[in-house]
């Protein structure tokens, strides 16, 4: 096994968490990075599930879900680098009259893909919460899935060309709409009560706060330099500490590293997704990464 440094192609969108470790304030033997130029990390996602293109790289957790599903050459490092509640992620238009959680079946609700991170978080609330089957609610989407190979399901549709989530959602086209981390016009409302608490008495059942994106790395860069996984585990951690943002406790740090605090909200993500045709089976959190990359840990 060598032991000399190596450059590895890296996509990281720019937070707190990730900006020490993007600007090269952190130093290594054993690691350099050659950064894509990134604003929006999703826009990078289909390039790294479709092509391979990084060879570490930021992922959201179900699209690489998917990957492993069909067989992509990456491997799940136990770092997270975007984490939140999820309830607040769901809008309706209280002028269009009052609609609560339970009430969705059999309406539409709009969605940018059947297959983002959010919207499964969210899908597997609402069913696990508020008794909503899934199927019985028709998706409106805007975008393909990240994984080409993943077939939308029959209660999904794609919405014409034009039409925005915002308003479809003024124009009562949709009943409500997985708008994201804001409210996207200041008419909307959350569809969930108090959504904040819901998600704190949420992560306390499960052990952690939701997980949007975690890190991935090439499989056969894991398999031949395990002391590098170790040190992009290290430097990432150092990143998240030079941010301002120390460890907490795992059910209130969103940015959570190794696999133990990582494993009730990975359990949870993983049942949600195969519950909802996502994926073809229910993974282990175990076998989503190799022998090196399960072993990383905070010291």
């Amino acid at each position: 096994m060598s032991s000399d440094k190596v450059t590895l192609s890296a996509m990281f969108g720019t937070y707190p968490a990730t900006s020490a470790l993007k600007n090269k304030q952190l130093k290594s033997d054993l690691v350099d990075f050659d950064f894509a130029e990134v604003k929006v990390a999703n826009n990078f996602f289909k390039s790294v599930v479709r092509e391979a293109k990084f060879d570490v790289s930021e992922l959201a957790i179900v699209t690489f879900l998917q990957a492993k599903a069909f067989g992509k050459p990456y491997t799940l490092i136990p770092a997270v680098v975007v984490g939140r509640g999820q309830h607040h992620t769901i809008a309706y238009n209280p002028e269009r009259g009052e609609l609560k959680p339970g009430d969705l079946e059999g309406k539409r609700v709009a969605v940018r893909a059947y297959t983002v991170t959010t919207g499964v978080w969210v899908r597997g609330i609402l069913q696990e919460e508020y008794g909503v089957d899934p199927k019985k609610v028709h998706w409106i989407t805007f975008e393909d899935p990240h994984v080409a190979e993943f077939q939308d399901p029959p209660y999904e549709e794609r919405a014409p060309d034009g039409k925005t989530m915002p308003q479809m959602l003024l124009d009562g086209e949709v009943a409500a709409a997985i708008v994201g981390d804001h409210l996207p016009d200041p008419r909307l409302k959350h569809l969930i009560t108090n959504p904040e608490a819901a998600a704190q008495k949420w992560a306390e059942r499960h052990g952690g706060i939701p997980i949007n994106h975690m890190v991935v790395i090439r499989a056969s860069i894991a398999r031949s330099r395990p002391d590098a996984v170790k040190e992009i585990f290290r430097l990432l951690h150092e990143s998240k500490l030079a941010g301002g943002l120390p460890d907490k406790d795992p059910v209130h740090d969103p940015l959570r590293y190794g696999v133990e605090k990582n494993r009730g909200a990975l359990d949870a993500i993983i049942g949600y997704a195969f519950a909802q045709g996502v994926i073809p089976r229910r993974f282990s959190v175990d076998e989503l990464f190799d022998d090196t990359t399960r072993a990383v840990d905070v010291r």
